[in-house]
């Protein structure tokens, strides 16, 4: 299912054949399609007693150049997904190597926190040894904000944030409230410390980011977005929440 609940309806528009099997209150049903078309209503397969939707489709080969999917590709954004859903557990298998089958599943109950040590194991030593994270309910953007981030010791700064789960790669109003939050936090604590004389300037945000390593998602009943791509979270209660949320 996509960010927008079109997700099956899309995949089945671009598919030779699609057959979906759903599994509900003890009956098995099976419907196959036909380029988008329903053969037939849904037929009771028999009786379960199992529970769940399985969905099999063929990419059709008259609209894509090549309909062979990659297991490293499919593999990344499964384990995407279970980072950002901790209760989440996905298991992927290819079936066509010569030599045998491969499998990976992906389960991690520490979610955000998780995901920034998966991030931080590919290159820099940590400052921290362990990650800060946590995940708030707020009324105000009918959702929640999860929040983890820590510091390495290299310079580059390496920021994640997701909607409902989906990337949004050009950040928006959760990403601005994350550096608010981060350089209020931050700017609070060297005062109090007297790590700044008092007519220094405040750290920039460029400054406080330096090797920092964070993941910001946010799971809303009613997202916002600027442009047509959903590339940019909106919503004007979103910055002020995370901000007040990370600090």
């Amino acid at each position: 299912m996509s960010l927008f609940g079109v997700g099956p309806c899309v995949t089945n528009a671009l598919s030779s054949r699609l057959t979906a099997e759903v599994r509900r209150e003890g009956v098995h049903w099976v419907q196959e399609y036909t380029r988008g078309v329903a053969l037939t209503p849904p037929i009771s397969a028999g009786p379960t007693t199992r529970g769940g939707t399985t969905i099999a489709f063929w990419p059709d080969t008259d609209i894509f150049e090549t309909a062979e999917c990659s297991f490293a590709v499919l593999a990344e954004r499964f384990r995407e997904l279970a980072f950002l859903n901790r209760c989440l557990n996905i298991s992927l298998t290819d079936e066509r190597p010569p030599g045998g089958s491969r499998s990976v599943r992906c389960r991690f109950p520490g979610g955000a926190r998780d995901f920034v040590a998966f991030l931080d194991a590919q290159g820099g030593e940590s400052v921290h040894p362990d990650v800060f994270g946590f995940e708030r309910e707020d009324p105000r953007i009918a959702g929640t904000v999860e929040v983890a981030l820590r510091w390495r010791g290299s310079h580059e700064e390496r920021l994640r944030s997701y909607a409902n789960s989906e990337p949004t790669p050009y950040g928006g109003t959760h990403m601005a409230g994350f550096r608010d939050g981060v350089a209020a936090a931050v700017n609070a604590h060297v005062r109090e410390r007297r790590l700044l004389a008092e007519a220094d300037p405040d750290l920039s945000v460029d400054q406080i980011g330096d090797g920092l390593t964070a993941v910001v998602s946010v799971k809303l009943d009613r997202p916002e977005f600027s442009g047509s791509t959903r590339g940019v979270l909106g919503g004007a209660a979103m910055r002020t929440s995370v901000a007040e949320a990370v600090r």
